[in-house]
């Protein structure tokens, strides 16, 4: 059975973890501080904390920024739940809109005809390793500070909509000359089993806001809401005589540990010349085979303003039903390939739905959803493994085509 997309363990990851368990240190310490030095350093961005999930960063963004009942957050309907969840958590209402038919990214004229006074955060989504529009995003905000409401210090020094882009998954996407983290205000990665830099579990929070924020002040502040509000972590109060500490607030327990940043260092140690080369290369293979089928819609991921970081290969199927799309699915596991649906738009989860969203609000989130089949793509599946995808995509996609051309003839 081909998998859809194991981690990377080799020796080199084992042996560094070995080294941390051995070490005595095996939560936030040394590696995690420098893991975050060394994010900061790749996306050129101002300061980043390293978490234990991408949920935990984007929802520790919205309460550092006050974000509470009554105001509203917009972000794409086409996303997965962690996105919606955390501005649940905060009390704050969803406000969804439609995507883009080509990319899957956020619709910015979209985005525009839902801003309202009680707008105070846009979380777009960096759909598969593609970036969305940040130049337009960030003109946008601009665009409607005057109709911008703030409420507490944070709100008022930025004076505006803050953009909190969930790029769980486009760390090392290019956009105009610029890395995934760098884009827009605050950037949120993933650094999830299935990523493409794993940690096992983790992510990060990369903070680029402008004058007058300091950024790493702005980091302090963030150290002690992620770890129960203590104003010392466990790395300082080593120091000798440093033992005694205060809680200031009643914060979170979201810290990253040693042991996962140890992974996460080697895997950005190799992420550009290795990984994403593989990566590239399987995406390339892909898209010379399916672009020879009328049937096959490839995805975008690279134009002369952006690049993608291939995490994921999202193929739609032409002219398909969402119970096709299934039926393809069910014949492509039968040849021991593994694939998978990237996503499974929010307002059609039952929380959501129960709370009054309707998917027919967003046709083109549908569409994209109902024709989508996501393929394996990860650093150990080499091009014979690579052949083996195509051949069970394509037959069974022509089976199923086959059927339904069937059934067609039959009912006339």
């Amino acid at each position: 059975m081909i998998p859809f997309s194991p981690p990377r363990i080799d020796q080199k990851i084992i042996d560094e973890v070995t080294k941390v368990l051995k070490s005595g240190w095996i939560t936030t310490g040394p590696r995690t501080k420098l893991f975050e030095k060394e994010l900061t350093k790749y996306c050129g961005n101002q300061a980043t904390l390293c978490l234990n999930s991408a949920t935990a960063g984007l929802e520790i963004m919205l309460r550092w920024y006050g974000v509470k009942e009554g105001d509203e957050v917009i972000l794409p309907a086409y996303t997965y739940c962690a996105t919606a969840n955390v501005v649940i958590h905060c009390g704050a209402t969803p406000v969804f809109v439609d995507v883009n038919a080509d990319d899957f990214n956020i619709s910015i004229s979209n985005i525009e005809k839902a801003i309202t006074s009680k707008t105070k955060v846009i979380m777009p989504v960096d759909f598969g390793g593609y970036t969305c529009d940040y130049d337009e995003l960030n003109a946008l905000v601009l665009k409607y500070k005057d109709k911008f409401t703030a409420q507490t210090d944070e709100q008022k020094m930025l004076g505006r909509i803050l953009i909190l882009s969930d790029s769980a998954h486009s760390i090392g996407a290019w956009y105009k000359g610029k890395r995934a983290g760098s884009l827009t205000d605050v950037s949120v990665f993933s650094f999830h089993a299935v990523k493409n830099l794993t940690t096992a579990e983790g992510g990060a929070v990369a903070l680029n806001l402008p004058a007058p924020f300091e950024n790493e002040a702005v980091y302090k502040t963030l150290c002690v809401k992620t770890l129960h509000g203590q104003d010392k972590d466990a790395l300082a109060k080593t120091i000798k005589g440093n033992w005694r500490y205060d809680v200031v607030e009643a914060g979170y327990k979201c810290n990253m540990t040693d042991i996962m940043s140890a992974i996460g260092l080697i895997e950005l140690e190799r992420y550009d010349d290795d990984t994403l080369k593989v990566r590239k290369h399987i995406f390339e293979q892909y898209d010379n085979a399916f672009s020879k089928y009328s049937w096959a819609q490839t995805p975008e991921y690279k134009t002369n303003d952006k690049t993608s970081c291939y995490h994921l290969y999202a193929l739609r199927i032409k002219g398909i039903t969402e119970a096709q799309r299934d039926a393809i699915i069910k014949e492509i596991f039968d040849y021991d390939v593994s694939v998978n649906v990237h996503f499974i738009p929010v307002p059609m989860m039952s929380f959501y739905k129960k709370l009054g969203y309707d998917i027919k609000n967003y046709p083109v989130t549908f569409d994209n959803y109902s024709r989508e089949i996501t393929l394996p793509v990860f650093y150990d599946l080499n091009d014979d493994l690579v052949k083996t995808v195509i051949n069970a995509v394509t037959a069974s996609v022509e089976k199923v085509l086959d059927l339904i051309s069937a059934e067609k003839t039959m009912k006339r």
